[in-house]
């Protein structure tokens, strides 16, 4: 029979998603069957990675459209995967990650009035009022599919959105019955519902951004994912070089600049101190980015001149949120870029300035890197810090190696010393909820399957990432990825959070607050009985050279996951 399940198949091929992470369940006998009907006649269809764990999955899509720019498919069961689904939905959401989630539901019918109907006690137990409201805050669409006559318009239409910038997650949902019904046989044209990018900047935008960015003293780009697209970086370098303009990354989640450049100006998180690029700015150019800086503690010059360029300027989704700025445009990035290079080529803009702003910006720029060259030394006492740690990993790897970067305390170190100089290099989450690298190694890998990719985590994001449900996954789909465990003992960002507000409590003089790991897992141990990976433990800096070979042979040589458990000084 041609059903709705076989429609579904054929829309996700249609649609050139690859990939379905699923976690299988009661609601899905009739997508399993026509899976098996598909392998049986040699149909085309997805890959069925199946996922033991949600987050994993969900995570996993992620990691893959951050290096593909497509979206996959992630496949819940009914309500109880959906919020199984945790944090991820949340890192997916913030990070504007194009994924269609599809979700079954509880069967509609229990007296045998349409195939699929109920016939296990939990088809009652999960049949809840409002099953899409679970993730509805985090969604750019979610609806329930209640025909499977149309369930290819269905398809297309959720994944037109999700993939339209800005991107996000959308989240569809079909009782049983729905996906077991017999239809007729679609031909429908994905072609018809066009992906639609962000627009461009108006004329008087592109005339006034670059006036201002020409007369600037000190202009300066601030940033945080416009590394998404690479036609955006390269403009961006062009315009930055042609205008002496400074590039500070602001929270990256992408490489957004060169690290190598010598406008490059460096990285800020929630170092709690006054960023002196940021305060000698007179001119700023926020370029997509959700946190430009944090007011309380490291904020412009209040005399700055400040312009917002972002394909989500309003941040609909974050209900308390402004900048102070003269003009904000939505547009995408890339094409504003390259319309503000245009102008200044036509105008033949003004050098008078740009000599001098190039040389201030270049020389501190090398001053920083001298500053972090000095940092990443190895240490006294055979200890190993995080600066110090990634290098030795900066070291070992091709200039084609993807780098997913959750080390929460040791984010900006690690930001800092891996030192990616090239679009689509280094990734983070895009959000807060722990537990990212492990799922986003699969994902990035099975979309690059020729590059190494490496997860560098702190030991908490580990333990937050279901790592025996990672490294099972890798091994069965031979995704192999080093791993480096950032491993200072436990929790440092709640101490860090705590200390920030109060400096001199009782909390601020006690040593146990209930966010160390003592005694510790054996997190290299965990993914060698998951997925036979390579396990090591380093606990000084003799150990780390020979440590890193023999774990990068694992992965190139041998094809399977590498974890090493490097215990950090202090």
């Amino acid at each position: 029979m041609y059903t709705a399940s076989t429609a579904w198949l054929e829309a996700l091929h249609e649609a050139g998603v690859s990939s379905i992470f699923a976690n299988l369940g009661s609601d899905h006998p009739g997508i399993i069957e026509k899976l098996a009907e598909a392998k049986a006649l040699g149909h085309p269809v997805p890959r069925l990675i199946t996922c033991p764990n949600e987050m994993v999955a969900l995570s996993a899509a992620h990691g893959y459209a951050q290096v593909s720019g497509r979206a996959q498919l992630v496949l819940v069961h009914v309500e109880c995967g959906t919020q199984a689904l945790g944090g991820a939905v949340h890192n997916a959401a913030r990070c504007r990650i194009p994924v269609l989630i599809f979700a079954g539901a509880s069967p509609v019918t229990q007296e045998g009035e349409l195939r699929g109907g109920r016939n296990e006690f939990i088809h009652w137990l999960q049949d809840v009022s409002d099953q899409r409201g679970i993730v509805r805050g985090y969604m750019k669409y979610e609806n329930e599919l209640r025909s499977g006559r149309n369930i290819k318009q269905m398809m297309f239409r959720a994944l037109q959105l999700a993939q339209s910038d800005p991107c996000g997650p959308v989240y569809l949902m079909a009782a049983r019955e729905v996906l077991e019904e017999e239809v007729p046989r679609m031909d429908v044209d994905p072609a018809n519902w066009p992906v639609l990018e962000a627009g461009a900047l108006p004329g008087t935008g592109v005339e006034t951004i670059a006036a201002e960015l020409m007369a600037a003293k000190r202009p300066l780009i601030v940033t945080s994912y416009l590394g998404r697209h690479k036609r955006a970086v390269d403009e961006a370098v062009r315009l930055a070089e042609r205008l002496g303009i400074g590039v500070l990354d602001s929270a990256p989640g992408y490489t957004n600049f060169p690290a190598s450049h010598s406008m490059y100006q460096g990285s800020q998180a929630n170092e709690p101190v006054q960023n002196a690029v940021l305060a000698d700015a007179d001119v700023i150019l926020i370029l997509d980015c959700d946190v430009p800086w944090i007011p309380l503690v490291n904020r412009p010059n209040a005399a700055a001149r400040i312009y917002h360029v972002d394909v989500d300027p309003l941040k609909e989704q974050i209900p308390m949120w402004y900048v102070a700025t003269k003009k904000a445009f939505r547009a995408d990035a890339g094409t504003a870029l390259r319309q503000i290079n245009e102008y200044v080529d036509r105008v033949h803009g003004s050098e008078v300035n740009a000599a001098g702003r190039r040389a201030h910006y270049a020389a501190l720029h090398e001053a920083r890197d001298r500053r972090l060259r000095e940092s990443e030394k190895r240490p006294v006492g055979n200890l190993i810090t995080a600066e110090y740690l990634t290098a030795c990993v900066r070291e070992q790897l091709r200039p084609d190696a993807i780098v997913l970067n959750e080390g929460i305390t040791n984010y900006t170190a690690i930001h800092a010393h891996i030192g990616a100089a090239f679009p689509r290099a280094l990734y983070a989450s895009g959000g807060s909820a722990l537990g990212w690298s492990g799922g986003a190694a699969i994902g990035a890998k099975l979309a690059a399957p020729d590059r190494m990719v490496v997860s560098l985590t702190g030991d908490g994001s580990f333990m937050f990432s279901v790592p025996s449900s990672v490294h099972w996954i890798a091994r069965r789909y031979k995704t192999p990825f080093l791993q480096i465990v950032y491993n200072n003992g436990g929790w440092k960002a709640p101490r860090f959070s705590l200390l920030g507000v109060h400096p001199d409590g009782y909390a601020s003089r006690e040593a146990d607050l209930g966010i160390s790991f003592d005694p510790a897992p054996d997190y290299s141990g965990i993914a060698a009985a998951a997925g036979g990976a390579f396990a090591r433990i380093v606990r000084d800096a003799d150990e780390l050279q020979d440590a890193l070979d023999a774990a990068i042979r694992a992965v190139t040589e041998e094809g399977r996951c590498a974890v090493l458990d490097v215990m950090l000084a202090g």
